[in-house]
């Protein structure tokens, strides 16, 4: 039996792990943080823990008690990321009403995290060029140029090298972040981690939703040791908080731990950076019914179904109960404008299963960004019937605004 409680603290700067590749990492970070003026660039799969070497290196600088900022500029539309990176001047566009200050010029000082930095688009790659290399920008309508200088830390999960002979990573940004490179290790080839992870998980999920899971039975733990965990930390992260709210009672076993189906070898995750929308519609089939619930008023005494019970209208050919739940947390989201622990609140669970659900249905954080932003449309999309198509100009994911 692996036991929580034999998990002594294994971390160094919030790091958990012991084998020898981490370690590595983290003597490499240490160096780096001592010279503030060194740019960095994080590579690895997706779900490593970038973002936690990212903070290693602000929190071991001299700059740790200045802010660290981070933006994830794969979850953000393009429009959107300038004005969010730069800042804006007031009547810069429709809804600028005063002046806002970019994450640049908030982070001055301290650090600035550059996650899915492959994601961005070449029109916006030459502007984040000017703002990297000569530590100033402009807020868009502005004139004063503005003089910053935070560290400056990138990472991505995408081959840059191969997206530069491709035509669509520019060369002189990529040598711009490459100052001093980082390579973030998969879970499958640090040694002995999954294992030290999966037992500090189990001690969070423990406290943070009020179980009492004792640890990881042999055969969970000859799992956890062999399996590949293609989707790296995230994904081990995941799959325990699932066993531990809804599966184990006790022990976790092999059979509580439940991952993707398909291949058990995990390969190199392969993210082709994102590129514009077509200005044309994109076509889209067509939108069943939407389900409508009908309140019941005679309910037989006997029954256990509460008073008020609302039974919702299935259509003939049915709907899947997975698009009912999402277009209920869509729904959550939208009347929180976005924000998950309001949207949590609403539909009465906690944070953790709410993100759960969240993982679990593919609602990302660019969804989540475009419902922040009005984006998101409040009321199923008129569809023609004939076409398929969007009937609707008010959407810009259809209209490629984002």
């Amino acid at each position: 039996m692996t036991s929580v409680a034999s998990n002594n603290s294994h971390s160094k700067y919030g790091i958990i792990g012991t084998s020898p590749e981490l370690k590595s990492v983290v003597q490499t970070a240490e160096k780096i943080a001592r010279n503030p003026a060194i740019t960095t660039l994080i590579i690895g799969e997706s779900g490593t823990g970038k973002e936690v070497i990212a903070r290693l290196i602000h929190n071991c600088s001299s700059s740790a008690s200045q802010p660290f900022v981070d933006i994830n500029c794969g979850a953000i539309p393009e429009n959107l990321l300038e004005s969010e990176l730069f800042g804006y001047e007031k009547g810069a566009f429709t809804g600028a009403n005063a002046r806002k200050q970019g994450l640049f010029e908030l982070a001055n000082g301290g650090t600035i995290f550059l996650d899915e930095i492959g994601t961005i688009t070449l029109s916006f790659q030459a502007k984040l060029l000017k703002a990297v290399e000569n530590k100033r920008f402009r807020r868009i309508n502005g004139l004063e140029e503005i003089n910053v200088s935070p560290r400056i830390v990138a990472a991505t999960n995408i081959d840059l090298t191969k997206a530069v002979r491709q035509g669509t990573f520019r060369e002189d940004l990529y040598y711009r972040l490459n100052v001093c490179q980082i390579f973030m290790p998969p879970l499958r080839s640090r040694s002995g981690d999954a294992l030290v992870l999966a037992t500090y998980f189990i001690e969070q999920f423990n406290k943070e939703h009020s179980r009492s899971i004792k640890g990881l039975d042999p055969s969970a733990t000859d799992f956890v040791l062999n399996y590949e965990w293609p989707g790296n930390v995230r994904q081990l992260k995941n799959t325990l908080e699932r066993a531990v709210l809804v599966e184990a009672d006790e022990w976790i076993e092999a059979r509580h731990l439940v991952v993707d189906n398909g291949p058990v070898q995990a390969t190199p995750v392969q993210v082709t950076p994102v590129q514009p929308l077509p200005a044309q519609p994109i076509p889209l089939q067509p939108t069943p019914a939407p389900v409508m619930p009908t309140k019941v008023t005679e309910v037989n005494e006997a029954s256990n179904i509460p008073s008020g019970f609302e039974r919702f209208q299935i259509p003939d050919e049915g709907i899947p109960l997975e698009e009912i739940e999402r277009n209920i947390i869509l729904s959550a989201l939208e009347k929180a404008e976005g924000n998950v622990s309001r949207a949590a609140r609403f539909l009465r669970i906690n944070r953790g299963k709410f993100r759960y659900r969240l993982e679990r249905l593919n609602i990302t954080q660019r969804d989540i960004y475009a419902i922040k932003a009005g984006f998101y449309p409040a009321q199923p999309e008129p569809v023609d019937a004939t076409s398929g198509l969007s009937l609707s100009k008010s959407n810009p994911l259809l209209a490629g605004s984002l």
